[in-house]
């Protein structure tokens, strides 16, 4: 397609978007009265409408039910979560048996590290991406040290190559390769949180396997992205956070994968918890634990439901929509955004470099060279909410379900201005 930098042709794109009423069914903040132009889906979504209604309801059952509302509200909190699976798997591409909502993500990736990272002396090695999100980097040493390890020895990051911003797949299978046989974990962020960059996750899951290694996945900024096949790429474990592109309100549920040669067994070691005992036994308050014969063994506690509410109601609109759609008008809407930071480039003193790579979901991470932190704080008073990391990038996620073409355009409008 051949883009143009003009109002009209956003509009004709937006015209033509057959996703553009969804903008309809989220509440954007204002400022100076209008409604922002909203770049930081990346960090938290925005809030869908009727994820009010969802809540409203648990809420009402609460007051009229109070604790009946477990098994006679009209969605009973009991099993509450089931209704989460089905939609959630179509998602991330899994089995609805593979994946469940519970707690939040470094506490499942804790949970998960308890079942899949079984070091020994030999076989003891993680690898991850350098610079991963400080949560994993922290989640991970401490899990290294828990089991008698020294981070510095059992950790290994991958490292760009000097002067490049992203990842070359080759480096990371060969790197793979060479840690061999000490090899035990590989878990690295599917989407990067600082470039934006998609890992091939298909091959390195496969490169892991073959070096006798667990491959998991941090999908933080992968749920609700990017296409993922969990299932078929055989990836044993992943879990992912409810509140970026899955806009489910701030701090809110996780969802986990495992995959299903995992599921019934009872050889597994993990933490294990009242909800996830046989559900059809759970009441009789057996002293002995009976794994749910899914994803649900790895529940603990009894499901925060109020937390759970909107997220449903999110998952009913992505299962409307349909993730083909979704990436489909991502790739428009992100390229377009390229094309208007490159127009603007062209017209400004000021230079700036994109350091997302071609392999991306709908983020794009640009380097102001030679600006510093004033342009972000005249984007944000100027209605355009964006991210900003140091020492001088701002993450800009464009995303399809609420962002128009024409919020591409005012956006490059608004830089211009700021950057003149």
């Amino acid at each position: 397609m051949q883009f143009e930098n003009t109002r009209t042709f956003a509009r004709n794109l937006d015209e033509q978007d057959k996703l553009s009423k969804y903008r309809e069914e989220f509440i954007f903040p204002k400022v100076n009265n209008k409604d922002v132009i909203y770049f930081t889906g990346n960090s938290l979504g925005l809030q869908p409408k009727n994820a009010r209604k969802y809540v409203d309801e648990v809420m009402e059952d609460w007051a009229e039910l109070a604790v009946e509302g477990h098994f006679y509200a009209e969605k009973p909190w009991w099993d509450y979560h089931e209704r989460l699976a089905a939609p959630l798997a179509r998602v991330v591409g899994a089995r609805a048996e593979e994946v469940t909502v519970m707690n939040t993500l470094t506490v499942n990736l804790h949970l998960l590290m308890v079942s899949f990272y079984r070091p020994d002396k030999k076989k003891f090695k993680i690898i991850c991406e350098e610079k991963a999100f400080p949560s994993d980097q922290y989640m991970l040493a401490s899990q290294v040290k828990f089991h008698g390890f020294d981070p510095k020895e059992a950790i290994v990051e991958l490292r760009k190559r000097d002067g490049e911003n992203y990842w070359r797949t080759e480096d990371v299978l060969s790197m793979i390769e060479e840690v061999g046989d000490e090899l035990a974990l590989v878990l690295i962020g599917g989407v990067n949180y600082y470039n934006g960059q998609v890992f091939d996750m298909k091959a390195i899951t496969a490169a892991g396997h073959n070096a006798g290694a667990v491959v998991g996945w941090d999908l933080a900024h992968a749920a609700g992205n990017i296409k993922l096949e969990l299932h078929d790429w055989d990836v044993d474990f992943a879990a992912w956070c409810s509140y970026k592109y899955m806009n489910s309100g701030p701090g809110n549920a996780s969802g986990i994968y495992i995959n299903e040669k995992y599921l019934g067994r009872k050889d597994i070691p993990r933490f294990e918890g009242w909800w996830g005992h046989n559900k059809e036994r759970r009441f009789l308050m057996e002293p002995t634990f009976e794994p749910m014969p899914n994803a649900e063994a790895w529940h603990l506690s009894n499901p925060s439901v109020i937390s759970f509410a909107p997220y449903l109601a999110s998952l009913k609109m992505f299962d409307e929509v349909g993730m083909e759609a979704l990436i489909e008008k991502s790739k428009v809407l992100t390229a377009y955004l390229e094309f208007i930071l490159n127009e603007v480039d062209k017209e400004v003193e000021a230079s700036f470099e994109i350091l997302t790579p071609k392999e991306r979901g709908c983020q794009l991470s640009v380097f102001l060279h030679g600006e510093g932190r004033s342009i972000f704080e005249y984007l944000m008073k100027n209605g355009v909410v964006v991210d900003w990391r140091e020492p001088n990038v701002i993450r800009l996620a464009p995303v399809p379900l609420y962002c128009s073409f024409e919020d591409m355009y005012e956006f490059g409008q608004v830089l211009k201005r700021g950057l003149s």
